[in-house]
């Protein structure tokens, strides 16, 4: 599934760093960005918070097509059944449910239920 991309990504970067800025209006800018897209550029002066806002916007985005990494072989491309895409294992717990499912495994045969007779737990009437 195709994600919609803005259309203006300079426009997105210049209104977040707008909205962060209006936040310590008076912090000194101390690190210049510049970012280029399809011929247009964009200088950005950076304050310190918004350097900040901007390292953890990036750290903490979390795509949703991730489901983590596989346990075989270390890859970070599972599928949305939590199969390895580079070395076909299947990952985790659910990984091993859902390919016993799928390949036909059957469940075992149910136990009988418990006798009654008194067990150790059980309470004696006197």
């Amino acid at each position: 599934m195709a994600t919609e991309q803005p259309k203006d990504i300079l426009g997105e970067i210049n209104g977040f760093v707008a909205r962060i800025h209006a936040l310590d209006p008076h912090a000194p800018a101390g690190t210049e960005l510049t970012v280029r897209v399809d011929g247009r550029e964009s200088r950005l002066m950076l304050s310190e918070p918004v350097v900040q806002a901007l390292r953890l916007a990036l750290q903490d985005y979390h795509d949703p097509r991730d489901q983590g990494y596989c346990d075989h072989c270390g890859g970070p491309r599972l599928d949305e059944n939590f199969q390895c895409r580079d070395c076909g294992g299947l990952n985790g717990v659910f990984g091993q449910m859902l390919a016993e499912r799928a390949f036909g495994y059957t469940e075992p045969e149910s136990l009988p239920p418990a006798p009654d007779s008194a067990g150790r737990h059980a309470r004696h009437e006197s």
